[in-house]
């Protein structure tokens, strides 16, 4: 079994293939905000659940943020900054993806600053 800086390291490197990909995407207007959406919300997803781990933090299977954010309290865990504001991405890891529904106003230059933030916090936990 995998020690848990050795999942969480692992999860960062699975992050960070969704940071490639919003990376790739972000700027392009044939790319519609669900799909960037969707990556930003996996790599933030990542992100937590990396910090989780390092701390052996059971986690279910699971794509809600505030799920995740909601064990590091009950563990009194540091929260990423701007947590407030993850919430945002939670459509975007299910509904959106498998149903024909339709969101206004995703601001990608704030997502990305998002998601950003919440991997270098994920970084600093981990070391």
């Amino acid at each position: 079994m995998k020690q848990p800086v050795d999942l969480a390291h692992a999860y960062l490197k699975l992050a960070d293939r969704d940071i490639k990909a919003l990376d790739l995407l972000i700027h392009s207007r044939e790319i519609d905000d669900e799909t960037v959406g969707f990556h930003a919300q996996q790599a933030v997803e990542k992100c937590l659940k990396a910090v989780l781990a390092l701390s052996s933090i059971s986690f279910r299977k699971t794509h809600d943020l505030q799920e995740l954010m909601d064990l590091l309290i009950d563990n009194q865990k540091a929260l990423p900054p701007n947590a407030d504001k993850l919430e945002m991405l939670n459509p975007y890891a299910v509904l959106l993806r498998y149903d024909f529904i339709e969101l206004k106003g995703f601001d990608r230059p704030a997502a990305y600053e998002l998601v950003e933030d919440v991997r270098k916090w994920a970084e600093k936990q981990i070391g």
